[in-house]
């Protein structure tokens, strides 16, 4: 599923004459807010649905695939998504 899916589904969710915008702006507004969630407090929890993280991927010892010869990958902060117990029933 894309964002243009995504935001198709939430407009067919809230019914009652949403507009394809409105439905937008909302979809918007849970992405944002979700990512100023992870900025100040580093986990949303969202319950029955699943857990974001912010980790960090530390450095390692890796090499290039081209000419094989080892190289330092360095540290990277990702994403980790638990999913909650409601989605873990859905596979």
């Amino acid at each position: 599923m894309n964002k243009a899916a995504l935001v198709a589904e939430v407009q067919k969710i809230l019914r009652n004459g949403t507009s394809k915008a409105a439905a937008e702006r909302a979809t918007d507004a849970v992405l944002a807010a979700v990512k100023c969630g992870l900025r100040r407090d580093k986990e949303v929890s969202l319950v029955g649905f699943g857990t974001f993280a912010l980790a960090v991927r530390p450095a390692r010892n890796g090499f290039n695939p081209h000419t094989k010869r080892p190289m330092k990958i360095r540290a990277i902060k990702t994403i980790r998504f638990k999913p909650g117990a409601d989605l873990r029933s859905l596979g």
